[in-house]
C-alpha cells in the first residue's frame, strides 16, 4: 500500500511540474504527426477526403506521405484553382522519394495533389489548413493534489511526458526528470 501511495505522489509531482518545464516542453507535447491515408498511405485506393475530414493541423505538426515512388509522386500547388482543376503544370514543390515528412511551419492553406492529373481527379489530393499553435495553458490539463487518481494520472502523464518530436535539449531535460523520479522512487521503496 505504501508503494502505491509513493508511486501516486511521484506521478502527481511529474504532472504538476510538467507545465513548469518550459514552453518548449508543453508545445512539443501538443504536436502531431499525421500519416496521410493511414495504413494505405498516399494511394489511388485511399480515401484522402475522408481521412482528412475533421482532422486539425497546427503550426509545428508534421504530415507524412508514404507512397510508391515508382508509380506516384506528389506536387504542391500554389492556388485553390490549380488544386481544384488538378493543374500540375506549375508546382511550387515536387516530392518524389516515396516517404516525405513535411513540417507545417506557418499558418495558411497548402495544396498537395498527385502528379498524375487522372489520379488527382479521382480524389488523390489533399488541402491542409494549418491553424495557429494553440495556447498551451488552455490545452494542458492541470492536476492538483486533491484530484490525484490513477485514471486521471495515466492520461495526463502520457500527454505531459510523451512529446512527439522534442528538440534535443527538451528531450534531455525530460529524460533527466524521468531519471530523477525513478531514482527517487527506488530510494523511497528501499526504506
Amino acid at each position: 500500500m505504501a508503494n502505491v501511495i509513493i508511486l501516486n505522489m511521484a506521478i502527481a509531482l511529474v504532472v504538476i511540474m510538467a507545465p513548469s518545464l518550459g514552453p518548449k516542453w508543453v508545445v512539443a507535447s501538443q504536436l502531431h504527426h499525421h500519416v496521410v491515408g493511414n495504413d494505405r498511405g498516399w494511394d489511388p485506393s485511399s480515401d484522402i477526403a475522408t481521412w482528412s475530414s475533421g482532422r486539425s493541423f497546427r503550426v509545428g505538426d508534421k504530415i507524412w506521405f508514404a507512397y510508391s515512388a515508382a508509380q506516384e509522386s506528389i506536387v504542391e500547388l500554389e492556388s485553390k484553382d490549380e488544386y481544384e482543376s488538378c493543374d500540375v503544370r506549375n508546382p511550387i514543390r515536387m516530392y518524389t522519394y516515396g516517404l516525405e515528412g513535411i513540417d507545417l511551419v506557418e499558418e495558411g492553406i497548402r495544396y498537395f495533389v498527385s502528379s498524375k492529373p487522372e489520379s488527382c481527379r479521382k480524389g488523390l489530393k489533399l488541402h491542409v489548413e494549418v491553424m495557429p499553435l494553440s495556447n498551451p495553458d488552455t490545452e494542458m490539463p492541470r492536476v492538483t493534489a486533491a484530484a490525484v487518481d490513477n485514471s486521471i494520472l495515466t492520461t495526463t502523464v502520457a500527454d505531459a511526458i510523451a512529446p512527439t518530436t522534442p528538440s534535443g535539449s527538451v528531450q534531455l531535460y525530460g529524460n533527466f526528470m524521468l531519471l530523477f523520479v525513478a531514482v527517487w522512487l527506488c530510494s523511497c521503496m528501499a526504506f
